[in-house]
């Protein structure tokens, strides 16, 4: 088969910085069509994408569905149950960037959707191949660090006059608030590493004025496995704490600063090329007799195209199963409720 005809629907940062250029990069690929109504974004999508259609509206995705294969919903969160319920019954393959919907209500609606109409979809949780994320995943496979106590995780940064604002001041409703855009990450990181949560508490508050969801949260869970995940997410931190600091009866393993390769995307550097995803300084680590510095692994965004390629080609797993977003909103629910 050729490669996979794709709509990208949004060109603000998931489709400028995520995924057009690594549907670019990828030769299973193909980007025909970007939706943006915004003249400045048209203008940057033709100039990344030489000979791209931009057109103004899903509608006119639908038109063309004879002419596509995947569609990649890279717009607001408020936006797709209603648009994954519309290409899914159009038979076209699609891709929902995190969070899936805006609860796990709207979440399980596509999952019905995609039942019903055997349409496959899948959800962009890219902060699974970020290169901290792969090291640690294989140092709890090997045993390094022994039965794990103690996760923690931030995404924490200093933006204290506001930035992504329709993220940080869209309603709860509509997908707004750093939990629904950080909190889908660290959270989905933590159910992948650890399992199912049987209790949850949280923190969410407003720090810069003004009203607008939260934009400082803390979110404690106690995974059925026993371990305590300690979750972090701030625009108004003046002091970062690690990414990583997670505590074993064997060993433990730290790292600082966050994966490159949103801020590599972001200054054009193609994935694959020389850097890509490599880290400048190595991570702590090693066992209560043996510390030492740990190599962290190259970040590999690519490998969720990857992935889904050999799914949409070749009849390999879904690089991200449904259930599992669904799982985090789950989980995000749950925190807002306890808040």
């Amino acid at each position: 088969m050729s490669a996979l005809r794709t709509a990208v629907v949004g060109w603000g940062t998931a489709g400028s910085v995520f995924h057009g250029p690594l549907l670019a990069a990828d030769p299973d690929f193909s980007v025909d069509v970007v939706v943006t109504r915004d003249p400045a974004r048209a203008a940057a999508a033709r100039a990344a994408l030489p000979g791209v259609a931009v057109v103004a509206s899903p509608e006119e995705v639908l038109t063309r569905r004879g002419e596509l294969d995947l569609v990649v919903l890279a717009s607001p969160p408020a936006t797709h149950v209603d648009l994954a319920t519309r290409t899914l019954r159009a038979g076209l393959a699609t891709v929902v960037d995190k969070p899936l919907a805006v609860d796990a209500a709207g979440a399980r609606e596509l999952l019905d959707v995609a039942g019903a109409t055997g349409t496959p979809f899948t959800v962009f949780q890219n902060r699974r191949w970020d290169g901290d994320f792969l090291t640690l995943r294989r140092l709890l496979a090997e045993g390094t660090l022994g039965r794990v106590h103690r996760f923690t995780s931030r995404f924490t940064w200093w933006e204290p006059s506001g930035g992504k604002a329709w993220k940080m001041d869209a309603p709860v409703a509509e997908g707004g608030g750093i939990l629904a855009d950080l909190g889908t990450h660290l959270v989905d990181q933590a159910l992948q590493l650890f399992g199912p949560v049987d209790s949850v508490t949280a923190e969410l508050d407003r720090r810069r004025p003004g009203d607008g969801p939260e934009d400082d949260a803390f979110v404690a869970l106690h995974h059925a496995s026993g371990v305590r995940s300690h979750l972090w997410m701030s625009a108004v931190a003046a002091l970062p704490g690690p990414r990583f600091h997670v505590l074993g009866e064997r060993g433990a393993f730290g790292v600082d600063g966050l994966d490159p390769q949103e801020q590599q995307l972001a200054a054009g550097l193609t994935p694959g090329a020389p850097g890509y995803g490599v880290r400048s300084a190595p991570a702590r680590g090693g066992t209560v007799d043996a510390p030492a510095e740990v190599p962290v692994a190259p970040g590999d965004y690519p490998a969720f195209y990857r992935g889904l390629a050999d799914s949409l080609l070749r009849g390999a797993p879904l690089p991200v199963v449904p259930t599992d977003a669904v799982a985090v909103l789950d989980v995000l629910d749950r925190v807002r409720a306890a808040a």
